[in-house]
């Protein structure tokens, strides 16, 4: 093994448990398509776009659910190697310049970040905000994952949040991007449009 390549970084059931490549997706399960991802509905599930203000670009997804928040992003990767690695060491230098304390641990879908994220609250108050940063390399994609809520520190609602990031579908499609490009996502088609 070369220094240069990263290993991709993957539960070992990623494939029959997701997060799934669009190949791997039941195809008869009703997703809300948003482009690069695909979501499955669930009840007490809520869904927000997050946008660039300038671009008016799509850049995450928001997903409210049972009492915690997950933000998902898809990045296109290269075939043999993973994003994970890099990502993690990138997330934990930004923390603490920040200020902020991050840990390294072993979770359920790999290695993750557990991060204590300084925020400023209402008055200009200072506070942490706790948050997890999880990631999956799967085939030509990487899907990274930021928790907040009960979920970045209670195990029964973080088994919530973790079956719901395993259920999403990644969809990478056939166009050349570069690793690290963020793979577009799109506003949900209407039903009945």
């Amino acid at each position: 093994m070369t220094d240069e390549i990263a290993l991709k970084s993957a539960p070992s059931d990623r494939a029959e448990n997701g997060p799934f490549d669009e190949t791997e997706a039941n195809p008869v399960r009703p997703y809300i398509d948003l482009g690069g991802v695909k979501i499955l509905p669930r009840e007490g599930l809520n869904l927000r776009l997050e946008v660039e203000e300038q671009t008016k670009r799509i850049v995450a997804i928001g997903l409210d659910y049972a009492g915690s928040t997950l933000q998902v992003q898809p990045f296109a990767a290269p075939r043999s190697s993973g994003l994970w690695e890099e990502t993690r060491e990138q997330i934990r230098s930004q923390i603490r310049e920040q200020g902020g304390r991050v840990e390294e641990r072993e979770g359920p879908l790999g290695p993750e970040l557990l991060a204590e994220v300084p925020v400023v609250g209402a008055e200009g108050a200072a506070g942490k905000r706790l948050a997890r940063f999880v990631g999956v390399d799967g085939p030509r994609w990487f899907l990274r994952g930021v928790v907040g809520g009960a979920a970045a520190g209670d195990p029964a609602a973080a088994a919530q949040i973790e079956d719901l990031f395993r259920s999403i579908v990644v969809v990478r499609g056939g166009t050349p991007m570069p690793p690290r490009d963020l793979i577009p996502l799109k506003m949900p088609a209407t039903p009945g449009a």
